[in-house]
């Protein structure tokens, strides 16, 4: 079969399955396939799949058909315009999640801007640059993103399963970051030092039992679980984030979060002992991002 004829014959198939954007789907399964990029999809519409190439785009389409992630059959996912490998053990980043990285450098130029006026005064030594955290790092998206951008911070990450770990810190040595993350294997910020950080930055997971059937079918099926739902209510592991993170904080440091609408006002609750608490919505109207400061 030539591409066009067995593109078109994927994007009838992935229909007939109910998966959403079949073209898009057929495209990029394809892509992998070949390993090629889209131009060469339709410059090259007249080519024969060889047997070998035929059996493994059916193999994926299959995959994908049953609900299988795209990025799982993959093993790849674009975040912050970098390519992160993602398996069946960390979750897969999400767009929304950048609003959690905008939110951070936003904060964190305030920071060096104060960091400047210290340096002008004579004030400022190495032990001063920012100290920062991702708190369930999983795949690495979040402490990779800022460790490109904030190329003077000290970056951490954090998680419970050595299988992300494993995972976050493969990412870490493909974009040759490595020597800039320090990675800890533990549950939240257990066994890490008092009155370190300026941030603990998390994606944690903030979906209550109750939601499970708002939740999408492949997401619930193949994602990771303990990265997704909390709990009874979406809130039992930022209360303990929240505890944790205040003792991991400077006076004066930042939390931020990413959070849902659903528990936006019982987040807001459990921060009512800090200053500065912010919820921000993201491009659709939704609260997306808490933001808050350990008092001084």
């Amino acid at each position: 079969m030539t591409l066009r004829d067995i593109l078109q014959s994927a994007i009838d198939s992935l229909t007939d399955a109910r998966v959403p954007s079949p073209r898009l789907n057929a495209e990029l399964l394809l892509m992998f396939t070949l390993g090629c990029d889209r131009a060469y999809l339709y410059a090259h519409s007249e080519r024969e799949l060889t047997p070998d190439e035929h059996a493994r785009y059916e193999q994926a389409l299959s995959q994908r058909s049953r609900g299988v992630p795209t990025q799982y059959i993959t093993g790849h996912q674009e975040f912050w315009g970098m390519d992160f490998i993602v398996t069946p053990a960390v979750l897969i980043p999400r767009p929304e999640t950048e609003h959690v990285i905008e939110t951070v450098l936003e904060l964190a130029r305030v920071e060096q801007g104060r960091a400047n006026l210290r340096q002008a005064q004579g004030k400022l030594s190495y032990a001063n640059r920012l100290r920062i955290v991702d708190v369930g790092t999983g795949s690495g998206c979040i402490a990779l993103a800022l460790a490109q951008e904030l190329p003077l911070a000290e970056i951490h990450a954090t998680d419970i399963s050595p299988d992300a770990l494993e995972i976050a810190e493969a990412n870490a040595a493909r974009h040759q970051l490595a020597s800039r993350i320090i990675f800890h294997d533990t549950d939240l910020l257990q066994g890490i030092e008092s009155n370190f950080f300026d941030f603990v930055v998390s994606n944690p997971p903030y979906v209550g039992e109750s939601e499970t059937d708002q939740v999408q079918l492949e997401v619930r099926k193949f994602e990771p679980r303990n990265a997704i739902f909390a709990g009874p209510t979406g809130l039992e592991v930022i209360e303990h984030l929240i505890t944790s993170a205040h003792a991991a904080l400077k006076p004066g440091g930042r939390l931020v979060m990413e959070i849902s609408g659903t528990i936006a006002e019982g987040v807001r609750s459990l921060l009512e002992s800090w200053q500065c608490v912010q919820i921000k919505n993201d491009l659709q109207g939704i609260p997306r991002v808490a933001t808050a400061q350990k008092k001084v």
